[in-house]
């Protein structure tokens, strides 16, 4: 196995390995999570496996949990089709950056997306690493952040284009989930700012030491959530992957944030994905 880093903050490409014999090598699957661990995202090439052999693999880290909005192969559960093509309209969800399903009270652990069919130029996807977003902070708002906890909602994203009815049955399956602005990694130890997309506002803000007027929680809380979120936005925390049919693309969901380029329409973009199911927050 050879291992490429792609930048300095995150991602690193390995090359000689097939992820179908990763799925029944204990050992080979080892190396591949200490990689993911230290990397937070990996890349491969030319994985021309299987749709069984893909969601083996992802089985490795641990089960696999369906998307209560995008669709699922019918043969295989928990592998999620993301398909695009020229009529069927952009989803608003996949370009902007995000962590997976965060308004699930255990988000997942990470993903495995493999390439089906991509456009020749365009629709490549970004991840950033949250573990260095919280160390680079400044540490006056390392101190004002600390115990903060924010609402993370599938109703205010996925529904909010929803019918009232079906938006509200969505939240009521889906209900808001709350998980600390800074969590700490299960397995590495690390810190992670973990606000995105999903999040919607602090849920213990309003406090004698933060607030004196109600404008201070209105606009205090939105403006340092909003500040917060920004911190995916920085080119140095990233790494960009440029796809092709059969690429694979392995992260650690809880460590970092993606953005998927919408920039290919009208091309054709199809994405299998399987999520690792996750641990509650802390």
């Amino acid at each position: 196995m050879n291992v490429e880093q792609l930048t300095c903050a995150i991602g690193a490409e390995i090359s000689g390995v097939n992820l179908g014999d990763a799925a029944r090598d204990e050992g080979l699957f080892a190396e591949i999570k200490a990689l993911l661990l230290k990397h937070k995202v990996l890349f491969l090439r030319d994985q021309k496996i299987s749709r069984a052999e893909h969601v083996a693999f992802a089985r490795r880290f641990g089960e696999l949990e369906d998307h209560p909005v995008a669709g699922s192969d019918p043969e295989h559960p928990g592998l999620v089709r993301i398909y695009k093509d020229p009529e069927q309209p952009n989803d608003r969800y996949e370009n902007a950056w995000h962590t997976d399903a965060t308004w699930r009270d255990a988000p997942p652990m990470g993903c495995v997306l493999r390439c089906v069919e991509c456009p020749p130029v365009g629709g490549d996807t970004m991840w950033a690493n949250m573990a260095l977003a919280y160390e680079k902070l400044p540490e006056d708002v390392k101190a004002r952040i600390e115990g903060l906890r924010a609402r993370h909602s599938i109703e205010a994203s996925f529904g909010a284009a929803m019918p009232m009815d079906k938006r509200l049955a969505l939240k009521a399956m889906y209900p808001d989930a709350e998980h600390p602005v800074v969590r700490t990694h299960p397995e590495t130890g690390e810190k992670i700012l973990f606000v995105n997309a999903f999040a919607t506002h602090f849920t213990n803000f309003h406090t004698p030491e933060r607030v004196r007027y109600g404008q201070d929680y209105s606009m205090g809380g939105s403006d340092l959530l909003r500040y917060l979120v920004s911190q995916a936005y920085i080119p140095e925390y990233q790494v960009r992957w440029r796809w092709k049919k059969n690429s694979v693309a392995i992260w650690d969901n809880r460590s970092t944030q993606h953005y998927a380029v919408m920039d290919y329409p009208p091309c054709v973009r199809k994405m299998e994905r399987a999520g690792i199911i996750g641990d509650k927050t802390f």
